[in-house]
């Protein structure tokens, strides 16, 4: 890529980023009250999207060979353990994610 496109690319990316952040305050405003229908979505999309990832992520365990899911069931219950305890979301994702590769490599 030429220096020019590049930095059009760039050009483009930032404004892009600035219009989906600026989106929400003209359609919304700022001291008013959002719509019944977006107070319902802000409390009921967010479980529900974590709930198709977690699914998305176990169905293809395979119980009767490998590893028979033992590094993905370790990993989940170290997730669900440490979010229980510290409510810390990054901490949580972060060790399951590390015993999980852990995990896959011995």
């Amino acid at each position: 890529m030429t220096t020019t496109k590049l930095c059009i690319a760039i050009a483009l990316m930032a404004a892009i980023t600035f219009c989906t952040r600026l989106f929400p305050f003209v359609v919304f405003g700022r001291g008013e009250k959002p719509a019944p229908i977006i107070m319902y979505l802000g409390k009921y999309l967010p479980p529900a999207l974590i709930t198709a990832i977690v699914v998305y992520c176990f169905k293809d365990i395979s119980f009767f060979s490998g590893t028979h899911g033992i590094p993905e069931i370790l990993a989940a219950a170290v997730v669900i353990a440490l979010h229980y305890k510290f409510r810390n979301t990054m901490l949580s994702i972060a060790a399951g994610t590390i015993l999980y590769m852990v995990l896959l490599r011995i």
